[in-house]
């Protein structure tokens, strides 16, 4: 062995062909941190120096080959000023530099991912061979940077500049075939050739059949447009790439400017630009916050991981209530593997369920994503019934029926009765207590929420309510089944609404007094929506539903009476009483008709205005700053009362429970990020100005302490 380091190793092959080995022994997965880097930078010098060498191969002993960088490191590389990061990056360039001007053809053998860094070590060596299983692409974009290791230098020279846009600005994975087509990599073999066809490269080059050095040449030479190809390229691509990113997300815009201002230029003074745009971005607070973001579902993911790793799986589901979310329920157990039972009482409902599940699949048989062959797989895992003949061979039930205390403690108990011991109970409640639900079981400690959001298909968060007498082996089940169909669970303790509409709630709130004092609710929609939220609070409740909301308004102003009851009727209960429901009757706030599309379009209703009379009093101006803080306020505040009640048990977790379970804005990291990120001495302060407005514009006395003392809800 030529050398033998923590992460890499090199060993000869044949004929003056070595293979430098990434293998990080202590993680199952290659990334290239800073002691892996410096490695390669050893290698690679050694390699040099070696006599007869005529071929070096880049190789993976692990089922990926490099995820990408290390993002645990990002926080530290960039809390340097812009400077430190560009002289940084630039070391790192010449590491990657040194591979590309190697004095021998130099392959890289993709065995399985390659992102981000491990691509654009990949773009560093002449020729590419890829496992037909394996998965490219530059993801940088969606951490709020763009590729900063010659990504936005390599892959325009070696693919072109149109490909390499849409590469580069989507941050999409792309697939073997694809990456072939594009001319990203040069071979695709079955994982079991790869280094037999890298091998058979080197020797092609070596009796002159490829010309490495040409291709060298072209990747380092300015691109070969004039000034009207440049401009058709480069503004086509700005006008497509900025109406998809939007004015939050600004990695994909600047990753364009720079491609733009280095095409005409070689190497050395192309990379220099780069990493002069890569750092710029690098100190954004987007980048902060969407770096923040993948470390926090990192953390998500390792506490699911260790609440699976106590659980068996679950062979046999089942799901009390079909209809839409019966059927949405039903729909992802099944096309995620795990087989379901879906019950009702109603003949029409499990039909409506059926009808559901076969929509959505059809969907993706229309795509393309799926063949009527396993859509009929799917549907036949989903055992329509009316009755509880097979529930006994059930591991876990998700109760789904009417949102009433009295129905839900009824079908439970009935329920319960006919599953096998150690079998979970779960009730898929929004709101009402999981402690007071199971006051009808016997076995109260198999008995867990398991909250799912609508449309069940979309919706990534799964929360997973404690009740005061669950027992951790029922949360580590249900915990597992979440993950086997799919989603992200965050586990919450009790109380009404749990994390994501205990939070919620008060935002709704905020609305209701901002409508009562003379605000535009359409004005707020369109401020909140440029803030970054999908859609505005008065959208939202359209949604949700209005009898949704008023119910849930309900429970949450007889849980938290102190802050959540208001005096007299306010919008929500006047639109309800109105039968303005929303989109489900096709009249709320606003109201609704079908486009072409078969999809609700949002107008206008001019008669609004009058419908709510008495409870708005005169229409005021806002400004968009006083909207902002008057809606964010109690959002935030309560969503640290969620962290002190210990309703949730992190910091990163609350955060990320907002953003997966009520959208918001992820350019922003999250409620405690964002009051992070503006300081709480100055998100106190802001509330001094709203005092009069009530408890839920009032800090807890932990966050005044913590705004005195400098401290931050994530480290």
């Amino acid at each position: 062995m030529l050398f033998e380091g923590k992460t890499v190793f090199v060993d000869a092959l044949e004929d003056g062909i070595y293979e430098v080995v990434i293998d990080h022994k202590s993680d199952s997965v290659n990334k290239l941190d800073q002691a892996t880097l410096a490695e390669l930078g050893q290698v690679t010098e050694l390699l040099k120096g070696q006599d007869k060498l005529t071929g070096v191969i880049f190789a993976s002993r692990k089922d990926t080959f490099i995820v990408g960088a290390d993002i645990t490191e990002f926080m530290a590389m960039f809390a340097v000023e812009q400077d430190e990061i560009v002289e940084g990056l630039l070391k790192i360039h010449d590491i990657f530099n040194a591979i590309e001007d190697l004095p021998c053809p130099t392959v890289t053998a993709i065995n399985g991912l390659c992102l981000g860094g491990g691509f654009e070590l990949a773009l560093s060596t002449d020729f590419r061979v890829m496992s037909d299983t394996a998965k490219v692409g530059l993801p940088e974009v969606k951490l709020g940077i763009y590729p900063g290791w010659g990504g936005t230098v390599r892959l325009p020279r070696l693919i072109g500049v149109d490909n390499a846009n849409e590469w580069i600005c989507a941050g999409d994975e792309k697939r073997a075939d694809n990456a072939l087509k594009d001319g990203a990599v040069d071979s695709v073999v079955s994982g079991d050739k790869l280094q037999a066809a890298a091998i058979d490269l080197i020797k092609n080059c070596a009796a002159g059949k490829f010309d490495y050095q040409a291709r060298r040449t072209e990747k380092q030479s300015p691109i070969k447009l004039n000034q009207i190809e440049q401009m058709m390229a480069f503004e086509t691509a700005k006008g497509l790439v900025g109406a998809k990113a939007g004015p939050h997300y600004p990695a994909p815009m600047e990753a364009l400017k720079s491609i733009q201002k280095h095409v005409n230029v070689t190497r050395e003074k192309a990379v220099a630009i780069e990493a002069k745009g890569f750092a710029k971005l690098a100190k954004t607070d987007v980048c902060a916050a969407l770096v923040g973001l993948f470390l926090k579902d990192q953390q998500v993911k390792r506490v699911s991981k260790q609440y699976e790793r106590q659980a068996e799986p679950v062979k046999q589901a089942a799901v009390l209530g079909a209809g839409i979310m019966g059927g949405g329920i039903a729909y992802q157990s099944a096309s995620k593997g795990t087989p379901i039972i879906m019950k009702d009482i109603n003949q029409g409902a499990i039909e409506l369920g059926l009808s559901e599940a076969t929509k959505l699949l059809d969907k993706l048989v229309s795509r393309g994503k799926m063949d009527s062959l396993k859509m009929a797989k799917v549907l036949n895992s989903i055992t329509p019934t009316l009755s509880y003949g097979d529930f006994a061979g059930v591991d876990l039930v998700v109760e789904a029926v009417v949102e009433n205390p009295k129905v839900k403690k009824s079908v439970l108990a009935e329920v319960e009765q006919q599953l096998q011991d150690g079998a979970v109970l779960t009730s898929n409640t929004s709101t009402i207590s999981i402690t007071d639900l199971a006051t009808a079981l016997e076995k109260p400690e198999n008995f867990c929420g398991m909250h799912f959001f609508n449309p069940v298909h979309k919706m990534p968060l799964v929360e997973v309510i404690r009740g005061e007498k669950t027992s951790e082996a029922t949360i580590a089940k249900t915990v597992a089944y979440a993950k086997a169909m799919g989603k992200t669970p965050i586990v919450v303790n009790d109380c009404p609404g749990f994390l994501v509409n205990r939070v919620l709630f008060p935002y709704f709130g905020g609305f209701s007094q901002l409508i009562s004092d003379g605000a535009n609710f359409q004005q707020v929609d369109k401020v909140m929506e440029k803030f970054g939220w999908p859609m505005g609070p008065a959208y939202l409740l359209d949604v949700v539903g209005m009898d949704t909301a008023y119910h849930a308004d309900a429970v949450m102003a007889a849980g938290f009476p102190d802050r959540m009851q208001h005096d007299g009727e306010n919008v929500i209960d006047r639109l309800y009483k109105l039968e303005r429901f929303g989109q489900k009757n096709g009249k709320g706030f606003y109201k609704y008709e079908i486009d072409r599309k078969g999809k609700p379009a949002k107008l206008v209703d001019e008669e609004l205005a009058n419908l709510l009379d008495g409870v708005v009093t005169q229409a005021r101006e806002f400004t968009d700053e006083e909207i902002i803080e008057r809606m964010m306020i109690p959002l935030c505040i309560e969503t640290v009362r969620c962290l002190e009640d210990n309703i949730v048990a992190s910091a990163a977790e609350a955060d990320m429970g907002l953003i997966y379970g009520i959208g918001f804005p992820p350019f922003r990291g999250g409620a405690l990020h964002y009051l992070d990120q503006m300081g709480l001495d100055n998100f106190i302060a802001m509330t001094e100005k709203y005092q009069a407005l009530g408890p839920l514009y009032q800090p807890t006395e932990t966050m005044k302490q913590m705004a005195a003392d400098g401290k931050k809800y994530h480290g």
